[in-house]
């Protein structure tokens, strides 16, 4: 049981074979543009159906617990592009230029929404926390992520540039989302009933953008800047930069006198970081071939990020309930 579940899961070996269909057979040309504009219907899509299965009432039942949301925020938006930046002295020569960047990107997305509040809920933490923390951090970050990225990346330009960015963010993400919360009284109840199909809808948008953004990428000469070596490091990176959050978040959390419950969320909301909205977010701030390789680490830390905390949870799960105090 333990090492299935170190296995990749059937999306990430699904992620694995699009990543190698790019490579043997990249998109180019015409057929690249029909595939850019299928990708942009299948990203607004994704996040319409996001909208519509996110319950207001959820999200609501743990908005009142401020300091917590507080610091899960911090830790995924001060927190990790504060690491990224510490770590440059080692991993820009390590890694180069570029791909230390996809880093510094992998450090300003928001977190998880699905995989955060289920590792919440299997290691018996604050589960109203955690849909609230976690909803709020994914649409804070349509906002945030490109302001990060403008101060990270050292994106050239003026503020018109990134407010650009915002804008066609929240045209692309925000819009269809609103437009799904609206359409919630009437699909809501459907969309439940059938999120056991519905979740290939959000496999599909990514593996639609991991594919146009990886086919330009091979065709810009990706693997030839990527060599092996230097996957590997990537990936020790990820390593490196996953340990140290997950460390600082339980320490914080641990400093701040929250209950284990809310240590738990603290933990699995504020470490992890969103390959649902840091694909589709790329596609849109970045052009060209260098999406690939920025999404590189991300892809990466994604599949780490769920092994390692799919062991935690475990563990916390395992743990004895906190004895009951009898009233007379």
């Amino acid at each position: 049981m333990f090492l299935r579940r170190l296995l990749p899961d059937n999306f990430t070996l699904t992620l694995l074979a699009v990543v190698l269909a790019a490579t043997l057979l990249p998109a180019s040309g015409q057929v690249a543009t029909i595939f850019e504009w299928i990708t942009n219907l299948a990203i607004a899509l994704l996040f319409f159906m996001h909208g519509a299965k996110l319950s207001r009432q959820a999200i609501l039942a743990g908005a009142g617990h401020w300091r917590l949301h507080l610091l899960v925020f911090a830790c995924t938006f001060i927190l990790f592009p504060l690491l990224g930046l510490a770590l440059r002295p080692a991993l820009e020569p390590l890694l180069g230029k570029e791909l230390y960047l996809g880093m510094l990107y992998l450090c300003a997305l928001p977190a998880t929404v699905q995989s955060a509040i289920a590792f919440t809920s299997l290691a018996r933490g604050n589960i109203p926390a955690a849909i609230c923390s976690a909803a709020a951090s994914s649409l804070l970050g349509i906002f945030v992520t490109p302001l990060l990225v403008a101060l990270l990346m050292g994106v050239q330009g003026d503020n018109g540039s990134t407010l650009d960015a915002i804008g066609k963010i929240s045209l692309q993400l925000l819009l269809p989302f609103v437009l799904g919360q609206i359409a919630q009284r009437w699909i809501g109840g459907w969309v439940n009933q059938n999120k056991s199909w519905l979740k290939y809808v959000d496999q599909s948008s990514i593996l639609l953008v991991v594919y146009t953004a990886f086919s330009a990428a091979v065709i810009g000469g990706l693997w030839q800047q990527v060599p092996l070596t230097t996957l590997l490091l990537v990936i020790a990176a990820c390593c490196v930069l996953l340990a140290l959050a997950l460390v600082l978040t339980h320490l914080l959390g641990k400093w701040l006198g929250f209950s284990l419950e809310d240590r738990i969320t603290i933990l699995f909301c504020g470490s992890k970081k969103s390959l649902a909205t840091g694909v589709p977010m790329a596609q849109v701030l970045f052009a060209g071939s260098a999406i690939g390789v920025l999404i590189l680490p991300l892809m990466l830390f994604h599949q780490i990020q769920l092994m390692v905390c799919a062991v935690l949870a475990q563990r916390y799960a395992k743990r004895e309930e906190a004895p009951q105090i009898a009233t007379v």
